[in-house]
């Protein structure tokens, strides 16, 4: 369920809290906003899903979330303190217990380094591993967590002998090997085959109830939100902002925000029904530039629920439905205008053109 200011309430104290935070990008073509008064939090053992559209700001959020990126508003609170305030110790504790999983196997890990040499590299840089054989015998414990059995086979190849799928267990053993408290997830199974992905999904699901760690994990696509997140939270990002966020059965089961509803009905669906898959009714399918973005709400060049003279001109907070329910930055959802007439229709709107982020960045889009 969500509290008053937009928060899912939990049982588990706060271990990430994201207050307020906003990311701006320097480009040709002018400023980008990339993320907008984004605020999230994740509690030890709880998973948050970050879903949208590619360059909706999901990979900037979770990048200022890990202390890669400073944003230019807002705070990030890891365990009550702002990260950006620690001394050099606290910040050391901090980027231990915080781990990063990118999306590409196949870059994230260095092709000159052996697996051994891989998962060795944290252990003795933190002091972890008091020996080349206390290090081996880590890494094979952390192989076998993450269910390459036997390690031996595994320790002593490169990248390039590792399948796709192999590259990334890897990757997560490396996240692991400083036993952290949240792990940031960026879209870890995109880049692999179905049926690998189905199992890299239940290993994670694993090592989130046996270790406790708590997850921020991203993706594009509600299915596998749905698989991942079941019993946490869900955060819908439309061009920078929170569009929708709540329970992942609530956002999932009975979405709000027409614009999940939209990202719903692109899943596929073996079994439709009778009726089919039902048409979200989008009035426009391109999504504006970051550089020109539409007054009030963003969305409402596309928004079948577009309401004249309210919705082009005063952008919605992130505000309860009901109790129990998802937050919802929508006016017409709000209630404000639920009784004045949707618009439908085509509407012209800017192509996005160009890279949609200025940023360099790593494993993902925006």
């Amino acid at each position: 369920m969500t509290d008053s200011a937009g928060r899912g309430k939990s049982d588990s104290p706060v271990l990430l809290d994201l207050k307020g935070v906003s990311q701006t990008f320097h480009s040709k073509r002018g400023e980008l906003p990339a993320v907008r008064d984004v605020s999230l939090h994740v509690g030890r053992g709880e998973v948050l899903c970050l879903v949208g559209e590619s360059g909706c700001g999901k990979t900037t959020t979770a990048r200022i979330a890990a202390g890669l990126a400073k944003p230019v508003a807002g705070s990030v609170e890891f365990e009550g303190a702002d990260i950006w305030g620690l001394g050099r110790r606290e910040w050391t504790a901090y980027r231990k217990a915080v781990q990063f999983i990118h999306q590409d196997p196949y870059a994230s890990l260095n092709p000159i380094r052996s697996v051994f040499a891989t998962l060795a590299a944290p252990l003795r840089r933190h002091g972890l591993a008091k020996s080349r054989k206390d290090a081996w015998e880590q890494a094979a414990a952390l192989l076998a967590r993450v269910e390459m059995t036997p390690a031996e086979n595994f320790l002593g190849k490169y990248p390039h002998q590792l399948s796709g799928g192999q590259r990334q267990r890897v990757a997560v053993a490396r996240a692991l090997a400083l036993d952290p408290r949240l792990i940031i997830a960026d879209e870890a199974t995109s880049m692999l085959d179905v049926s690998i992905r189905v199992g890299v999904l239940r290993m994670l699901t694993r090592l989130r109830t046996e270790l406790d760690v708590g997850f921020v994990f991203i993706t594009h696509d509600l299915a596998i939100a749905r698989h991942f997140g079941s019993g946490g939270r869900i955060a819908v990002m439309y061009l920078g902002r929170v569009v929708e966020y709540g329970p992942t059965d609530e956002v999932i089961g009975n979405p709000q925000h027409p614009y999940t509803k939209a990202l719903l009905s692109a899943v596929p669906d073996l079994d439709p029904g009778p009726e089919g898959r039902r048409d979200p009714g989008l009035r426009g399918i391109d999504i504006p530039n970051l550089a020109e973005l539409p007054s009030g709400c963003t969305f409402h060049p596309r928004c079948p629920l577009y309401v004249p003279g309210t919705c082009e001109v005063t952008e919605p907070a992130l505000l309860p439905t009901a109790p129990g329910r998802p937050d919802v930055a929508c006016h017409v959802i709000a209630g404000g205008v639920a009784d004045v007439p949707a618009q439908t229709g085509p509407v012209d709107v800017p192509a996005q053109t160009g890279e949609r982020d200025a940023a360099p960045k790593a494993g993902g889009g925006v």
